[in-house]
This record gives C-alpha cells, sequence and structure tokens, in this order.
C-alpha cells in the first residue's frame, strides 16, 4: 500500500465497548487525533442488552475486593482514579435519570441507550473519529508504533488500546482477538473462561431436580476454592441446572470437577422447635418447617429425597443430619452453560503484564490493554462496567 494512504493516529482503540469508549473519549479530550475502531455495526453493543436494557451502570460499594484476578490487589489503582462517583457526576452531567436498586447497584431509570448516547457524544466532542464495520487483519510494531492492516485500509499510530474484551456472548461478536494480539507481543495470559455463568447438573441430578424449574430461593454459596468469597442472595433450579444472582458469583471462582455449596436456610436452625420437650416429631411438623424457608415444591422434593424412611424416627441425630444438609447442600456441577450464557469471561492478560496505572505492557511501550480482555474479573451488580470505565479512563489518560 502507498505511503500516501496510509493514515496516521496519535492512538487507536480497538474495540467500541464501554472499556473502548471510555478511553477513546479520554485520549481525544487530551488533544490526542483518535480512531476508535470495531467490527460490529453500532457501538456498545452489550451495554445495550446489559441490565435488562437499563444498564446497570456501577455499584457504589465498589472496591478491588469485588474482584477476581491472579493479583487481587491489581484493580486498586485504576478504581481509586475513576470512582463510582466519578461515573454517577458524569451521567448527572448529562441529565441521565437513574435509580439504586439493591446492593448499591445503579441503573438508568429510561434505557441503556441513554449511556451509551453520552459516551458517543463524548467521543464527538473529543474529536474521536470512529470506523466500524471494520476488521483487523494483522499488527505489527513499527519504529514510530504500530502498524495496522483493515478493511478499511493501513493505519499508523504511535499507542494502541486493545478493548476488544473476552469470549462471552459470542452472538454479540466476541472473539478471542485480544488475547492473540497479546500472544503475539509475547504477553503472557490466564487461560479464559466462562464467568457469572449458570452451572449445568448431570443427568441423574436433572432428573431429580430440573422438573422444578423456576423455583428460587434466597441461598449462601460457597465454592470448596481457597479464599473464594460467599454470596448471599437468590438461588435458581433451571431446566438444566442451577442459576441465579448467587449461583452466578460463584461460578466465576469454580473449576470443572469442584464442589459448590449451599446453605438454602441461611440464618437459623430450621428444625429447633421440633427439638423441644413435647414437640411433634412426625413427617408433617418437618415438612411445615421446611416450608418456612423453601418453597412448597422444593421443600416437597426435599422431604422425598432426604427424610428418613417413614419407619425411622425423627430422633435428634435424624433432625440433625437434615439440619445440617439443609446448610450444606453439597453439589458438583457437570458443567456450566459456557460463553454463550456467560455474562463475562474470567482470565485474559496477565496482570503481571500490565502497568496498575495506566494498563500499559510493560515490555511493549505503547500497547495497552483495558476492560474484560484483562484478568480482573468483577462480582455481579455493575463491578465489570466500573472496572471498564476505570481501566479505559486510566488509559486514555496515558495513550
Amino acid at each position: 500500500m502507498l505511503e500516501s494512504a496510509v493514515q496516521s493516529y496519535d492512538v487507536v482503540v480497538l474495540g467500541a465497548g464501554a472499556a473502548g469508549l471510555m478511553a477513546a473519549a479520554e485520549a481525544g479530550k487530551r488533544g490526542r487525533r483518535t480512531l476508535l475502531l470495531d467490527h460490529a455495526d453500532r457501538v456498545g453493543k452489550k451495554i445495550l442488552i446489559s441490565g435488562g436494557g437499563r444498564s446497570n451502570f456501577t455499584n457504589l460499594g465498589c472496591t478491588h475486593e469485588n474482584f477476581l484476578s491472579e493479583n487481587a490487589h491489581f484493580a486498586r489503582s485504576a478504581l481509586a482514579r475513576f470512582t463510582p462517583q466519578d461515573m454517577v457526576a458524569l451521567v448527572e452531567r448529562y441529565g441521565i435519570a437513574y435509580h439504586e436498586k439493591t446492593l448499591g447497584q445503579l441503573f438508568c431509570d429510561r434505557t441503556s441507550r441513554d449511556l451509551v448516547a453520552l459516551l458517543e457524544r463524548e467521543c464527538d466532542e473529543a474529536g474521536v473519529r470512529t470506523l466500524l464495520e471494520t476488521t483487523v487483519g494483522g499488527v505489527r510494531r513499527g519504529d514510530a508504533g504500530f502498524e495496522l492492516e483493515t478493511t478499511a485500509g493501513a493505519v499508523r499510530t504511535a499507542s494502541l488500546i486493545v478493548a476488544t474484551g473476552g469470549l462471552s456472548i459470542p452472538k454479540m461478536g466476541a472473539t478471542g482477538f485480544g488475547y492473540e494480539l497479546a500472544r503475539q507481543f509475547g504477553l503472557a495470559i490466564v487461560e479464559p473462561r466462562p464467568g457469572l455463568v449458570p452451572f449445568t447438573f448431570s443427568a441423574e441430578d436433572r432428573e431429580m431436580w430440573c422438573d422444578l424449574s423456576g423455583v428460587s430461593v434466597e441461598t449462601v454459596t460457597v465454592s470448596e476454592r481457597k479464599k473464594a468469597p460467599s454470596f448471599r442472595e437468590k438461588s435458581l433450579i433451571t431446566h438444566r441446572g442451577l442459576s441465579g444472582p448467587a449461583v452466578l458469583q460463584i461460578s466465576s471462582y469454580w473449576r470443572p470437577g469442584e464442589e459448590v455449596t449451599l446453605d438454602l436456610a441461611p440464618g437459623g436452625e430450621v428444625f429447633a422447635a421440633l427439638l423441644g420437650v413435647g414437640a411433634r416429631r412426625d413427617t408433617a411438623a418437618v415438612f411445615g418447617a421446611l416450608k418456612g424457608v423453601l418453597p412448597g415444591r422444593w421443600a416437597e422434593r426435599w422431604m422425598a429425597v432426604y427424610a428418613p424412611e417413614a419407619s425411622q424416627a425423627y430422633t435428634n441425630l435424624a433432625l440433625a443430619k437434615l439440619e445440617h444438609r439443609l446448610h450444606h447442600w453439597t453439589v458438583t456441577p457437570a458443567g456450566s452453560e459456557g460463553y454463550g450464557k456467560a455474562e463475562v469471561t474470567a482470565g485474559g492478560v496477565s496482570t503481571a503484564e500490565l502497568d496498575p496505572r495506566t494498563l500499559e505492557a510493560r515490555r511493549v511501550p505503547g500497547l495497552y490493554f483495558i476492560g474484560e480482555v484483562v484478568d480482573v474479573t468483577g462480582w455481579l451488580g455493575g463491578y465489570n462496567f466500573q472496572w471498564a470505565w476505570a481501566s479505559g479512563f486510566c488509559a486514555g489518560q496515558a495513550a
């Protein structure tokens, strides 16, 4: 290609999702000639479907402790530089109405399209050029930065910000391009895996439980993995296994073959009243106690699977075993629903390769990785968006 046909920029951002839009806007505000590229036909496609179409755009309680990474402290710096309060201020500056749902989760009142329009306007006013339906065929490092071969022609840039996301929701256009690019430049990758994803049961467990599809209960979920937190939220039986917020949360920590434990009655002893002198200790009394903590259908199935044989008395030991199982229901998922149903991709570009203040690759000056492509995975509830805003802000301020 002729030299005159090469387009030159100070900053090129690959990926027009949450992190990429933020990075491009911040770079443009600094007077950097910025190009935003994406293979999709519009920007912010995952933002548009998030939060039921209302986008859970941040969480007021967000700290580095709400993230899973090989380096538990890596996200601290970026999150301190662009906080949830900074995002709220931006949303308020554009007059977007929002509300707090639960646990610090903030949602747009109207539609997530308002949030995408905000980011588009930020980019427009910063002079960012956006090219959609444009794919990158190759990237190489040159004397003055990076040279890209794209379907829109050759592009040269001093700084390259990779915001291409992970492998989750492939129907939205997710690819592994960001990981391939990192490997090309010799950067380590923490093996990607589906995160915030429903579990599937074995055939035997499906037969036992999955006709209760749609039944949910508040639980505390615990992984057998050391240092994994527990989560107290709803768990839901599906036609293939388990889902619900508590299950999605723990799934990011789970590995194939590991057990997950659910406390189906957090906060108290279900059968305490049956242990009193003169208390009834028959099937009806036990079932009645169970219905106080489990939906009726789930309580019936629990009795059918775990209650003693009718010929056996409900002794103190029998009640203790029932109580323990109720608080320690251990399941071994057969697998997960995979990237097709995963809200995020866990793993990614190793944080050991990146400067936590700027997200620049330590060994490749001018190359940045932000958002979901990095080995930083947030909990359910607006945390992953906050990481996108924060990491995008930091890279955009540095590139």
